[in-house]
């Protein structure tokens, strides 16, 4: 997109620098640029696709940025300045790799649109990673929202006909924060040595990712933030080794228990309420009808269908594509 903006190579720098300063205090980041490149975009100071092809505007502006950029690195980091003539080199490689590909990207979805083409947009992350709407201030820099994605494409709102969510069978976050329906030592270990394709560590650091029980509170707000019309449950068959599958349903908060997603502060505080369903001790890879799924496991999904309130309309119980066992919910209208 020519209105794209893009991650500098000092916002990797600022974010490796700000983590390394905050110490224990630091905010779990994935160092790759995230927030400071959203500080720069929002400080409007961050650089524009388009503006790769106007060198006037280019040769002013990395001297305005480095002047900027270099008070905050002697002074608060104390680390080496930016160079302007080694910025702009940074700016015409990136012009050259992209030119080819630049493009109107709202006026490209618009004649999908009305040539009857169907778009598909993908997020990132989940609703507990908003701004706004998540455990702030653990949360990413962007809104992480469906409907935000009707902004980032440049189409109309009503243009986003179907919302799939998706929820993995269980839990795993990486990074700080409150996670309600934690598990720790041998339990976590076991789960993350199974989860996943390959187990469960961070697609962009490699860190073990942290484990936890299905969280239905955290689950039916997400979907419902979103605008869920599909939840996609995944790794199902992770699952298939255990006795007995706790499940979240409620927050104890000082006592009192609720179904209602609270503010970071609360949520600090809370204890997860736990139901335990029967396991089906088998493994249920290859099968690719729902109704071949063991009892005890197409219980778990409807139980978790009903918590939530969402219908659950795919499952998936492998790591391929094929994977995926499609199911009529009785919550689609």
């Amino acid at each position: 997109s020519d209105r794209a903006q893009m991650v500098m190579p000092y916002h990797i720098l600022f974010d490796q620098y700000e983590e390394e300063r905050l110490g224990k205090k630091s905010f779990g980041s994935t160092k790759s640029g995230i927030a400071p490149f959203y500080s720069d975009k929002y400080a409007k100071i961050g650089f524009q696709v388009s503006e790769l092809f106007d060198e006037a505007l280019l040769k002013d502006k990395v001297v305005r940025i480095c002047e900027q950029k270099n008070v905050i690195l002697e002074h608060l980091y104390h680390k080496p300045a930016l160079q302007p003539e080694e910025l702009l080199a940074t700016l015409h490689e990136y012009k050259e790799m992209i030119e080819p590909y630049v493009c109107d990207v709202s006026v490209f979805l618009d004649k999908a649109l009305k040539e009857g083409k169907t778009i598909l947009l993908e997020g990132q992350l989940g609703t507990l990673k908003d701004p706004d709407h998540g455990i702030y201030p653990m949360v990413t820099s962007s809104s992480t929202l469906a409907a935000y994605g009707a902004i980032g494409a440049g189409i109309p709102p009503y243009e986003i006909r179907q919302i799939v969510t998706v929820c993995k069978a269980y839990s795993s976050a990486v990074g700080a924060g409150a996670f309600v329906s934690e598990i720790f030592g041998d339990e976590a270990d076991e789960l993350r040595r199974r989860g996943g394709d390959g187990g469960e560590f961070g697609a962009t650091t490699g860190r073990p990712r942290r484990m936890g029980w299905f969280d239905c509170v955290a689950s039916k707000y997400g979907c419902r933030l979103q605008g869920a019309t599909d939840v996609a449950f995944t790794v199902l068959d992770v699952l298939g080794y255990l006795d007995e599958i706790p499940v979240c349903v409620g927050y104890d908060i000082d006592g009192e228990v609720t179904t209602d997603f609270p503010v970071t502060y609360k949520l600090e505080k809370a204890k997860p309420v736990l139901k335990k369903l029967p396991g089906w001790k088998c493994d249920i890879r290859g099968i690719k009808k729902y109704e071949d799924l063991p009892e005890n496991c197409r219980r778990y999904v409807e139980f978790v269908e009903e918590q939530i309130g969402y219908p659950i309309t795919m499952v998936s119980n492998g790591p391929g594509r094929e994977d995926i066992i499609y199911r009529e919910s009785p919550l689609q209208k």
